[in-house]
Parts: C-alpha cells; structure tokens; sequence
C-alpha cells in the first residue's frame, strides 16, 4: 500500500513539473496510466490552458474518471489548431484509447481527385488508392471541399457523369461540360485544364479569388445580393480548403522524418514515423554530442538503423543548416529536391542512401521540407523542456554543488560569485557579476561594473580592478563571502584574481577559470592554486552547472556593455552640439526620452527647459543632419 502511494505522488510530482514546461503553441497532447498505456488523445489551440486543465478544479463523469487514471502524459507540437486536428484523428486511430468517443471510426479525412481516366473528372474521396489519379487534401472541413470541387466543377468542364450517355446533358448547356458523349475532346484540352485544376489546388488559387471578389463587388453594386452571397461563400470554401497541413502526406508511403536540435552541448533527435502517409507516432532522443552537430546527428541516424533494421520505404533528412540557408526557392520544383550535387549534403545522402538501400531525401522546399522542419521543432521543444526541469529540479541543483565541491577538493560550494569582462577594442569597458546560490542564479545579488582605470583592451587588469572593487566592499560592510569565485578565462584572469585578493586583501577565496573552446563554449575547469585542469564528464550535473554560470555571465555583461554603448553613442551626438554641456544633455533626455523625440520635438517643446528658440533650433537641426 505504501508503494503504491508513493508511486503516485512521483507521478504527481513529475505531472507538476511537466504543466509547469507547457508551450503556448497548438498541438495534440497523449494521456497515460500507471502501465504506461494511452487512455486518451486530445488537441488544443494553447497546450498549455487545455492540458492544465484537466488538473484545476473538479470535474463530472468520464473526465474525473480520466483524470483519476492519468499518471503521465506527453505532447506533439504543431503549426496550427487545423494540424492537430487530423493528428488527432490518426493518433486515435493508431492506439485506440479507451476515453476517446469521437474520430474512433474508420471515416478518414476527403480528398479532391482528379481521376486517371481517358476522360478524367472531379471527385471528393476519403480513399486513397494506387491508381493514375492525383490527390490533394486532406480537408478536415469536408463541406469546404465539396464546394470547392463545385466551384472547380463550374470553372472547369470536365465531364460530370460516371459512365457516358448517349447524348450530352444539362451540364454540356450549362458550360460545366465539354460532353466527350457526343465530341472528340482533343487529349491536350484536358492536359490544360488538369495542369490548372492542379495549380489552383497546390495554392495558385490566387486569381480565381481575385476573380471571384471582383464578381461579388459588381452584383453588390448592382444590388444583386444573392449572387454576391454566392461568390462570397465560395471565397470562404476556398480559404478553408486551401489551409496547407503537414501532417499528412498524399501519397500513402511509409516514412521516417528525421529533425534535431542543439543546446549547451546537448542534442535532441526527433523522429516522426509515418505510415501510409500519416504522421502516427513520435519518438524523442537526448544525449550529450562532442564533435559538429551535423556530423554528430548522421552519426546517431545510421546506428540508429543498425539497431532498428525495419526501414520504411524513405527517409526524410534536415541538410547541413549552411546548405538548406543558402538553398534558393524554386517555384513549381520537385519537393525531393535535396543539397546540389558534390555539396556536403549531397555526399551524406549519397553515402547513406548507399548503405541502408533505401530513398533518402534532404527536401528544400514543400510539404516534405515542411514535416521536417516540424521534426526539428519538436526537438527543440523537448530539449529546452529538457533544460528547464533541471533547472527547476532543486535535487540536482543541489547534487551539482556538491559535486562541483567534490572535483575541486573544497567541503562544499554553496554561493558562486562569476565575473566577465566586456568591451569592443577597449570602448566602454564593463564588467559583470552573477551569483548562483545552492546551484541556482540569485539574480537580487547581480553587479556592474564600469571600468574606470584601465585603458585599453586589457583583460588582466580589468579583472584586477573589479576584483579588488567587490571585495574591498565586501571587507568593508561585512558582506557575504563566496565559497568559490569564477573567472572567465584562463591562467592570466586567475593569477589577476588570486593576486588582488591574497596580496592586497588578506583574503582566501578559491578561484577558478572557465576555458572555452574555439566555438565559444565551455570545455574546461581549471583550478586556481595549480594551474590544472578540473576532469569534468560533459553530461554531469558539474558541468552543466558550470555551462549555466558561464552563459549567465556572459549575457549579464554583454547586456550592460550594450546599454552603456547605446549612452555612449548618445551623449556624444548631443555633446557635439555648441551650447549643450553635461547638464543640458541630461535634462534632454529627461524630458524627452530619447534622441528621436527630440529630433521630432518642435521649438515650443524647448521652452520647459529655459532652451531659447535660437539653441533649439540648432539641436534639432543638428540631429536631422545625422545619418
């Protein structure tokens, strides 16, 4: 009995913590019970409000039944509500869960087809099958896209009838039919008029609305309202069918989509397995990588497929993120068109597709490019979720601590004190302090720091002075000492530190240095007495406290450099001007704002300041000038 208490309230807690990471993004989210087993399948427009939902206040009947059930769950993210919509419908059709009463039968969304017959039609379906037809859809509205096949139906004279009569029909007298019944249609007749029913389809319907609005403001105009009703609601069915979705693909294959995503030295790798066309399931990896990310992602996608030998008919990849950027869009081309010939993206394609015996496709443009880059949107969600429960998880905060004490050789690392140094070519140097307590920021203990004495772009003895102005203050108003102090950078910023602080304060304080790598990131710890590098695991808690602190810092200082160049920029426009000293240039901006409302003030708006009309003049004037 205890046990089973105790599992549920870590599935209560962990329920907590993922509602906590909920994106405000549409998408479709999967409830599960104590056997793991999904129980119910749901869409929402906001993950977040919908999946909360369902743990706020009480409930009746099967929702609290559900609810009593639900021990965890996940989330697919989509583009939109109408995506997650028709992943819904072929998540409930996969795992049948037993709380789902709508979308539970075998009806499956329509389709518009253009038959492969010698005479071909129009036709609304919900089956697709190999044939010589071309689909487009799915259409969650299906009233939508019988107007459409309608509208389509009156633009176009494809026949109507499913077998020939003898004779033509109303729609032949009606211009809705070229009655291949009783003429000879020349086969390049309806060549031209599928190539437009296909083009309309595939989202050059542009001129057909253009079209259509012209002819609904003329039988307004003519008061004619019931005809311009008419043109509108055929407006709006074109607008509803014409929703692009994602989620499934027409051509009924099974595939693998692959997507991945990068961050502090972690990589998540998302797969979306589609089958028959319909994305039914995904699958989330995360693990620390070493090498380049790309290279890394091909790596995992290969062994992957060792350990996995059932291969789906294709393979969807990302291409090398400077080959899909640089990618040039191509109007009417082929979607699998991946990475130009003898490109690094070309050659990993070639080397797998040769290896695994399966099409594999790295798509620049289209509907495939689209889930692909819905695959790698996951992957991003999943690892900042990733990210944020461990910085939400007081346990391994605390564990990182301990374990960053224990590397070190101290007794314990309770309050970290950080320093960076920021300038450009030695302009408006700054400094900055962060303070991470118990493994977490204490953001009320942050500090700047103006450079006052050094010239230059001279890191050491930047890090002299602050050093010495924060700890001169802390000796003097007894404030809290740090267990340990992080400089960024290496041998000269430590030897700075420790210099200050036992030569000129009496104090002894450890310090260490973080030693970024040629990208910028964290790779090492070095220890301040010795001089030696810290042996740290890239996926420990350690070093992932340490990549936190650094990045913290970095952006803490970045940020004040930023804003006291922007001043810098500021003041030396203003004091450029005759008659404005310091004085002046501070009650300016007081009253103003900022330098573009004074370049738009008028002269009257001077006067406040006992400004003269003269001096007013030349400020605004003075500023016009400038670029």
């Amino acid at each position: 009995m205890e046990e089973v208490k105790s599992g549920r309230k870590s599935a209560a807690e962990r329920i907590r913590s993922k509602l906590a990471l909920l994106p405000d993004k549409p998408g479709c989210y999967l409830m599960k019970n104590g056997e793991g087993t999904i129980i119910y399948v749901g869409k929402a427009k906001v993950l977040k409000n919908r999946v909360r939902s369902y743990f706020i206040g009480s409930h009746a009947g099967k929702t609290q039944r559900l609810v009593s059930e639900i021990r965890d769950f996940e989330y697919i993210v989509t583009a939109s509500n109408m995506e997650a919509l028709i992943l819904e419908c072929n998540l409930i059709k996969q795992y049948h869960p037993r709380y789902n009463v709508l979308l539970k039968d075998d009806k499956s969304f329509p389709y518009i087809k253009i038959t492969g017959e010698r005479h071909p039609k129009l036709e609304v379906t919900r089956r697709i099958v190999k044939d010589k037809g071309k689909y487009f859809g799915p259409y969650p509205n299906a009233y939508a896209a019988q107007e459409t096949k309608k509208l389509l139906d009156r633009l176009y004279p494809l026949r109507k009838c499913n077998t020939l009569p003898d004779k033509v029909c109303l729609y032949y007298h009606l211009g809705q039919c070229v009655a291949p019944c009783e003429f000879e249609v020349e086969q390049e007749t309806y060549d031209t008029m599928v190539q437009e029913i296909v083009r309309f389809l595939n989202g050059g319907h542009d001129e057909v609305r253009k079209t259509l609005k012209a002819r609904m403001e003329t039988a307004a105009e003519a008061l004619e309202f019931e005809r311009a009703k008419e043109f509108r609601d055929q407006l709006n069915a074109i607008d509803a069918v014409m929703e692009k979705q994602k989620i499934t693909i027409n051509d009924a294959m099974d595939r693998d989509v692959f997507g991945y995503a990068t961050e502090k030295g972690w990589m998540c790798v998302q797969i979306m397995y589609m089958r028959q066309g319909k994305l039914i399931e995904r699958r989330a990896t995360t693990f620390p990588y070493y090498g380049e990310a790309y290279d890394d992602f091909v790596t995992f996608v290969t062994q992957y497929y060792s350990d996995n030998p059932a291969l789906p008919k294709e393979i969807l990849l990302p291409a090398p993120l400077q080959e899909a950027d640089e990618a040039p869009p191509v109007a009417g081309g082929d979607e699998d068109a991946g990475p130009a010939p003898g490109t690094a993206g070309d050659e990993v394609r070639s080397s797998m597709q040769s290896w695994l015996k399966v099409k594999i496709f790295m798509p620049q443009r289209g509907r495939k490019r689209d889930v692909v880059k819905m695959a790698a949107d996951n992957a991003a969600v999943t690892l900042d979720e990733k990210f944020r429960l461990l910085e939400r998880d007081e346990d391994r905060t605390l564990k990182a601590s301990q374990g960053l004490a224990e590397a070190i050789g101290l007794p314990e690392v309770r309050r970290i004190e950080a320093f960076d140094n920021s300038n450009i070519q030695g302009a408006s140097p700054v400094s900055a302090m962060v303070v991470f307590a118990d493994g977490k920021p204490d953001k009320k203990e942050y500090r700047k720091y103006k450079v006052r004495t050094v010239q230059g772009p001279d890191d050491y003895e930047t890090m002299r002075e602050v050093i010495r102005r924060r700890y001169e203050r802390v000796l003097k108003e007894g404030l809290q000492q740090p267990d340990l102090i992080i400089v960024d950078g290496g041998k000269g910023q430590i030897s700075a530190a420790l210099d200050v602080l036992e030569n000129e304060l009496g104090l002894n304080v450890p310090v260490c240095g973080l030693v970024k790598d040629n990208k910028h990131k964290t790779a090492q710890l070095m220890a301040g007495d010795t001089m030696e590098i810290i042996p740290l695991a890239r996926d420990s808690q350690p070093f992932y406290l340490l990549q936190r602190i650094q990045d913290e810092v970095h952006r803490f200082a970045i940020s004040f450099h930023r804003e006291q160049r922007a001043k810098s920029m500021v003041a030396s426009r203003l004091d450029a001007i005759p008659g404005i000293g310091e004085k002046r240039r501070k009650a300016l901006l007081k009253h103003f704002g900022s330098l573009k409302k004074i370049k738009e003030a008028s002269v009257e708006d001077f006067r406040p300041l006992s400004i003269g009309e003269k001096l007013a003049v030349q400020i605004i004037e003075a500023l016009r000038e400038e670029p």
